[in-house]
């Protein structure tokens, strides 16, 4: 796109109008046309992607990948079969002293998914957790505690005022002609 805008500024077409025909920014149309001045079509040759590099080799992705393949029992976390971020940063950290974040770009959330996976959230319960207990409650204090929620009938949408009557006022009803007099 960046030399395609190059041969527009060639032919001294304006950076408003170069931005309208391939559909970039103002602001992007007039950096490449400040690059161009400067260094000719060269300078708008890209410098590759942005962001921090792979902090891994080739061969330790592929070992992470082997690894995630394995599952997290494998690997020490026995309560539950999800990869979540924050197991993978710390994966990497013991198998490849290297350091990543749960969560930035350059993370290991980024990388989880570079490989074809994606984190999970694991299911939260107490481990004391009765679940005949839970059932009877929902069974018997839930429907008590819920309520028998709104009537039907005809509601309006908002909660401070009444719905609206079906036909208009004539010109005796409140707001017509002019101010009352005060008392």
């Amino acid at each position: 796109m960046r030399m395609q805008a190059g041969e527009l500024f060639e032919q001294e077409v304006k950076p408003s109008e170069v931005a309208r025909r391939l559909r970039v920014s103002v602001k992007s149309a007039y950096q490449w046309h400040q690059r161009w001045r400067d260094g000719g079509v060269r300078a708008l040759v890209s410098s590759g992607p942005s962001g921090s590099r792979c902090r891994l080799s080739p061969r330790c992705l592929e070992k992470l990948a082997g690894y995630l393949e394995q599952g997290p029992a494998a690997h020490g976390w026995v309560e539950d079969q999800v990869w979540t971020a924050s197991r993978v940063a710390t994966s990497i950290g013991r198998k490849f002293h290297v350091s990543y974040s749960v969560y930035s770009v350059s993370g290991a959330t980024r990388l989880m998914h570079r490989l074809g996976f994606s984190p999970q959230v694991p299911a939260r319960r107490v481990a004391e957790r009765d679940e005949s207990a839970v059932a009877v409650w929902k069974e018997a204090t839930w429907a008590e505690v819920k309520g028998r929620g709104r009537p039907a009938g005809v509601t309006s949408a908002s909660r401070t005022k009444r719905a609206s009557p079906a036909g208009r006022r004539g010109d005796d009803g409140p707001g017509a002609g002019g101010a009352a007099p005060r008392s």
